[in-house]
């Protein structure tokens, strides 16, 4: 397939460590919250391979911040998501939907609670602070609310572990999973939190002073050999793998969080108040007529750029392919799709056409590892 250049400009920013993983070998880019988001360094296959065993950096700056400050902060952020957050505890990471009022997902952003009145929601691709201003508004909400200057960098893979010893010390270590806390280097403090779009282990940094955080990023690769670090990027493959779901990719603004299996997130029957709640308890009543799942496909190569359909043998549309690559480890394609009822159970068999030949796709359970 023909790749095309993207145009940075000022809607499409660039990040602080743009330079360095251009010169460190970045071979593709793709656009996140109008931000450039690295999406290979080479192979992603051989990528994968690499996170899986050692460890890598890489430059999630595009993962904004949306910061909420003041008196009715906890109240606004409590409205957006339907997981219960009365309980959440300072320094603390929690994976939070947010909802609109017809119960559809307008985001899925990992929350950090920085203190009583202040919030970090860490988003994923929409523009989430609209949203929040927009209710903060139809509420007289007391409030501030704005994109604070953070850039992330993560650590992920199984030698991150050691890595950030060597860097920050025992602590670090001990940092437990969607916890942050705030670690010193040269002098300044970064909020570091055990956390990462990987299932391989790892930490993101909030940086806040650039100047700290590129000298941290040189750093990193100054000390890294005996890791075998390198740069690199949230993996297509590693992510499918896992059951990672991306927004705006496997599901949208049309899903609702039963149909995507965020039901452990969806608390009907708390106190507390946010948006949509009422057409939840509706959904949930009356059941959900789609899901997504996984799919292996019989094939080794596929190029998505569009959803798929995926039909039964009788041309019945079971639902459709929403994500997909060639994973190494099963040796042929997998994906993420949202499958219609009755079709939405595992082993059911199905087809879809690719480049105009007609493949065999078999549902199963996610994660697929």
């Amino acid at each position: 397939m023909k790749s095309y250049p993207i145009t940075k400009s000022r809607r499409v920013r660039s990040t602080p460590f743009t330079s360095r993983i251009e010169k460190q070998g970045v071979t593709a880019y793709t656009v996140y919250n109008h931000m450039l988001l690295p999406a290979a360094f080479g192979s992603i296959e051989d990528s994968c391979e690499h996170l899986k065993k050692d460890v890598q950096v890489w430059d999630v700056a595009a993962e904004r911040q949306v910061e909420i400050f003041g008196e009715d902060a906890a109240n606004l952020v409590q409205l957006m998501t339907c997981r219960d957050l009365s309980k959440s505890k300072i320094g603390r990471c929690y994976y939070c939907p947010i909802i609109d009022d017809n119960g559809n997902l307008v985001n899925d952003p990992v929350i950090l609670k920085l203190a009583e009145n202040r919030w970090w929601i860490s988003i994923a691709d929409s523009d989430v602070i609209f949203f929040a201003k927009g209710l903060a508004a139809g509420n007289n909400f007391k409030v501030e609310i704005f994109e604070p200057n953070v850039d992330i960098i993560a650590i992920q893979g199984p030698k991150s572990f050691a890595l950030m010893e060597k860097v920050f010390g025992k602590k670090i270590i001990e940092l437990k999973f969607f916890g942050f806390d705030y670690f010193d280097f040269k002098g300044t403090k970064h909020l570091i939190a055990r956390s990462g779009w990987s299932k391989q282990g790892g930490f993101e940094i909030y940086i806040e002073n650039t100047e700290s955080g590129l000298d941290l990023y040189d750093y990193f690769f100054e000390i890294g050999k005996e890791f075998n670090l390198k740069p690199g990027c949230p993996n297509l493959i590693e992510r499918i793998e896992s059951g990672l779901l991306s927004y705006g990719n496997d599901f949208d603004n049309n899903d609702n969080p039963f149909q995507c299996g965020f039901e452990k997130y969806v608390n009907l029957d708390s106190e507390v108040t946010f948006l949509g709640k009422e057409k939840l308890k509706k959904i949930k009543k009356e059941g959900i007529k789609r899901k997504l799942m996984g799919v292996h496909l019989e094939t080794d190569k596929i190029s998505l750029t569009k959803s798929l359909k995926i039909t039964d043998n009788e041309g019945n549309l079971m639902g459709e392919l929403r994500s997909a690559c060639y994973s190494p480890h099963f040796k042929e394609v997998i994906g993420i799709a949202m499958i219609n009822e009755p079709y939405c159970k595992s082993s059911v068999k199905g087809k879809l056409k690719i480049d105009g030949n007609s493949v065999s796709v078999k549902v199963c359970d996610l994660p697929f590892i």
